[in-house]
This record gives C-alpha cells, sequence and structure tokens, in this order.
C-alpha cells in the first residue's frame, strides 16, 4: 500500500504491541469537535455501573473480538503475549457465569499484532466456528496475509490452517469480515493489496488496494477469489452481514479524486454488484484514516453505522434498513459533540439498533452506547468507561446474547488489559443508564 499512505496514518502492517501512540495530525484535525459546535438533542447520561465480567485474557492482552452463535454461545477471542516472545490467538466461550478456555487458534512469532486489522472468530448458521488471524509473510517488508482454521466441535479442536486468497505476494491481506452464504458456505471479504507491489506480477506495481471475496465449503475447500471493487480505501476494517433479502458488505471507498466515503456491495446471485455510497459525506482525505463501518442484520431489520471526517468535524451516523438492505433511511447522527469513530453496532429484536463509538470531546475520550431506531428516535448517549484516545485503545467491540448486551475494550495506561461488561436490554424506551465500572 502506498507509502504516503502508510507514513501519514495507516499503521496496517506494523506490530504495535509495546506503549500507546497518539494519533497522527491527519485524524486529529479530522475528529477534534468545534467550539461553535451546538449539543446534540439527546443528553448524555452520566457513567454508571455496567455488570463487569472477570476478563480470561492476561494483562497486555489486545485486539478483543466477540461472537454470537444461533444457539446464544458467546465467544470472546483476542491476542495475548506469549511466553515465547511471540503472540497467542486465544478464544474462550461463556457458560453460565464463567469463561471456557479453548484451545489457542495459533501461536508464534510470525503473528501480526496490530491495533486495527485483528483476528477473530465466526459462528456460521450452520454451526461451524471458523477463526482468521493475520500472519506476517516476510521479514524484509511489510506484507502479511490471512490464515484461517475452522473447528466443528465448538472450538475443542481446530483444523489446519487455510489461506483464502491465492495471491503470495509480500503486499498486505486483512481487515477481513465473514458471513453467512446463500449456499450454505461460509463466505468472505477481505482488503487485498497485490495490486500495490512495486514490479509485481500483474503488472500494476504501486496500485490500488481492492476489496475481494471468496467462500469456504466444507472439507477446508475454497470458491473462486472474486473481485468486488478495484480501488477502495488501505487500511479502513470492513464489515458483511446476511439479510432476509440476500448479503451486503460495507468499506470505505476511495474515489479518484481522494473522497473515501462508506461504500455497499451486494451478492446477488453468485456475482458482487456495487451499490454506491451509502451516504455522500464527501470527506476527502488523502490518507487512510483507519476507520470502518459497522453493519448488523436481524431479518429485515440492518444498521450500518460509520465514522466521518468531513468538514474537520468528527461524526458517527447510522442508518437503517427495514427491508433486509434494499433501501436505507436518512442517516442519523449517533455521537454527541464530535468523536474519534471506531464503531460498532448490532440490530436489536425490536427493529432498533445499538451504536458503540469512541466520543471525544474536551480533550477526553469516552466508550459510549447509544440505542436508535428507524423513526428517528434516539435514547440517550450512555458513557461506558473512559478510554485512551490513542490506538493503543483500539477498537471497541459490541454484542448481543438474546436479552442481554455485551460490551469489550481495552484499556489504556502502564497495564493496559481488557475488560467485558453486560447488561440487560430493555424492551422499550433506549438503554438504562448502568453504573460505572469500576477501575481495576
Amino acid at each position: 500500500m502506498r507509502s504516503a499512505i502508510r507514513a501519514v496514518l495507516c499503521v496496517c502492517g506494523l506490530a504495535i504491541l509495546a506503549a500507546a501512540r497518539p494519533l497522527d495530525a491527519g485524524v486529529q484535525a479530522a475528529a477534534a469537535p468545534q467550539p461553535a459546535r451546538a449539543k446534540a438533542a439527546a443528553a448524555s447520561s452520566p457513567a454508571a455501573p455496567l455488570t463487569e465480567w472477570p476478563s480470561p485474557a492476561a494483562a497486555g492482552s489486545l485486539a478483543p473480538q466477540l461472537a454470537t452463535s444461533h444457539d446464544g454461545r458467546l465467544y470472546l477471542s483476542w491476542l495475548e503475549p506469549a511466553a515465547s516472545g511471540g503472540m497467542r490467538f486465544r478464544v474462550a466461550e461463556r457458560a453460565a457465569d464463567a469463561w471456557i478456555q479453548l484451545p489457542d487458534i495459533a501461536e508464534g512469532t510470525g503473528l501480526l499484532a496490530n491495533w486495527a486489522d485483528v483476528p477473530s472468530v465466526f459462528a456460521s448458521s450452520g454451526g461451524t466456528l471458523v477463526a482468521h488471524w493475520l500472519q506476517k509473510t516476510s521479514t524484509a517488508s511489510a506484507g502479511y496475509g490471512i490464515r484461517m482454521r475452522v473447528s466443528l466441535d465448538r472450538g475443542r479442536t481446530w483444523s489446519t490452517a487455510v489461506t483464502p486468497h491465492r495471491d503470495d505476494s509480500p503486499t498486505e491481506h486483512g481487515f477481513l469480515s465473514f458471513f453467512d452464504a446463500p449456499d450454505g458456505t461460509i463466505g468472505m471479504v477481505w482488503l487485498d493489496g497485490r495490486e500495490t507491489a512495486a514490479g509485481s506480477s500483474h503488472g500494476h506495481g504501486g496500485g490500488a488496494t481492492m476489496l475481494r471475496a471468496t467462500t469456504l465449503a466444507p472439507g477446508l475447500v475454497l470458491g473462486p477469489d472474486q473481485l468486488v471493487d478495484g480501488r477502495v480505501c488501505d487500511c479502513c476494517p470492513t464489515a458483511a452481514a446476511r439479510t432476509s433479502r440476500g448479503v451486503i458488505v460495507a468499506y470505505r471507498d476511495r474515489s479518484g479524486q481522494e473522497i473515501r466515503d462508506i461504500g455497499i456491495a451486494r451478492l446477488d446471485r453468485g456475482a458482487w454488484k456495487l451499490g454506491g455510497v451509502i451516504h455522500a459525506d464527501g470527506w476527502k482525505i488523502s490518507a487512510c484514516p483507519v476507520n470502518g463501518p459497522a453493519l448488523a442484520s436481524n431479518g429485515d431489520g440492518v444498521a450500518l453505522a460509520w465514522f466521518t471526517g468531513a468538514g474537520d468535524q468528527g461524526r458517527v451516523r447510522v442508518t437503517m434498513s427495514r427491508d433486509g438492505g434494499a433501501t436505507f433511511g436518512a442517516p442519523l447522527r449517533v455521537d454527541d459533540e464530535g468523536a474519534l469513530g471506531r464503531v460498532d453496532v448490532d440490530v436489536l429484536p425490536d427493529g432498533s439498533a445499538m451504536v458503540s463509538w469512541i466520543e471525544f470531546a474536551h480533550a477526553k475520550a469516552d466508550l459510549r452506547l447509544r440505542r436508535v431506531w428507524p423513526d428517528g428516535r434516539r435514547g440517550p448517549s450512555i458513557v461506558v468507561s473512559p478510554v485512551g484516545a490513542d490506538r493503543s485503545s483500539g477498537n471497541p467491540r459490541l454484542a448481543r446474547r438474546g436479552t442481554d448486551l455485551v460490551v469489550a475494550w481495552r484499556t489504556s495506561g502502564a497495564a493496559p488489559h481488557i475488560r467485558i461488561a453486560t447488561a440487560k436490554i430493555p424492551a422499550d424506551a433506549g438503554p438504562t443508564p448502568p453504573p460505572e465500572a469500576s477501575s481495576r
């Protein structure tokens, strides 16, 4: 990926296990709230305690991810420093009131540990677990590739590793998102840098990062390696969801004029079709903001949340669909006074959505939640916890298990660690303000 982008904002190929790094100037300018900005109509609620669960992750762990299965199982995955000096890709299942530690998925010095491009576990509708992580492909470059393993027994054993992309160039392949494909296989999309390599065998050295897709069938059989979009933002996370009308993916697009708004694509009878940008924010930035969209579905209900820095104002927006993603409503602002983004979203049984993001105002960053409805109603802004405004806090995650909302995030400071908390989802009128979780 372009050296200028890497130098300015994008750290996709860098291991950042050490201390916190402040945001680069470009992101700070985009995220900083403006003094004259009016406060949002819905008031912010003071911090008060969620029910905090003990974390199975050791101190120094990073990259928490949550996954829920169709039968109500909850999985937490993360990266943890190993005694060998490398990293361990770990996973635990929540059972009753405790975590069950499952066998490690991968370990070694070649695992990429990155604040933004992180490994994950996906629970397919058929009961299969599939895990992906990033593996360095060269000590002489920032190149890395995607590796995956499958479990047919809920994480008790894992298959041999397989690589979804058929390209092995020393470039960057990552920011993967899984989905349930219509043919019963497990689908995935990722950012692919094969065209960015100078002097590459593809003949397009210095080209654009692409969005590509494939499927994984039983027996570790890969489907075709398909192009979804030939020019996308270099290091923003992707998102994917299966809706009542098929598969939709969301990603940060990149026009020839460096407009980096959120684009969508749909899988239609085995072929990918571009859907254009979801909203014309008009954010022009000649660097990667490392800030991707979040997408969730529940039958006909779909929610898409994202960050934009258009107009040098950091904002979080959400748009909702009641027809399985065929059409979306007008975007609704989620943040109160300004945002760093790093969003997540989940669609609740009543068709409303819960959005998480990092608010940034008055030189202070907080992890917040807000419930929104398709008719434009907004619940209060709920402060979950103060977080670091730098990259060390990573991307907080959100998941729903029945009537429980689960949040996972990473603390900053001298002894960073992963925290997990939960709260009951009220049936109506938005989330109940939770009490502040005590520091540990």
